[in-house]
């Protein structure tokens, strides 16, 4: 089992997938600094100077809050999040289609002669002798 793990996990598509997920989590942070610092400012001075991220509805007397400003935040965050690796990828696939060379078709083996070509030449040389 210990050389099965270990064979899994020198495989190098598990490690890119690390590598993604530590990055990922850079980028999460970086989209989220985006979307709390500069586009919520933004959004709350044409609504208004509304701070989403403050929002909330309480339920009854109990003093439980649905927080939707929070909720309309992690919405925005997870769009620009998926727009712009929508982005990345749709830039890695047109830039790998660039690189890769068409294929050509391999040309054609020179046919040798025919059966009939051989017999008839087997034959010529039957009466040479």
């Amino acid at each position: 089992m210990w050389k099965d793990f270990k064979t899994f996990i020198a495989r190098g598509n598990v490690m890119d997938m690390a590598v993604g997920v530590i990055i990922g989590g850079a980028f999460g942070k970086i989209v989220t600094s985006l979307v709390n610092d500069i586009l919520m400012p933004i959004l709350g001075l044409i609504t208004g100077g509304v701070n989403f991220t403050d929002q909330k509805v309480a339920i009854g007397n109990t003093g439980a809050e649905l927080l939707y400003g929070a909720f309309i935040q992690n919405v925005i965050d997870f769009l620009i999040i998926a727009f712009c690796i929508f982005m990345i990828t749709r830039a890695f696939t047109k830039a790998s289609e660039k690189l890769k060379k068409k294929e050509e078709p391999a040309p054609e083996a020179p046919k040798g002669p025919t059966q009939e070509e051989l017999l008839i030449e087997i034959r010529d040389l039957l009466k040479n002798k």
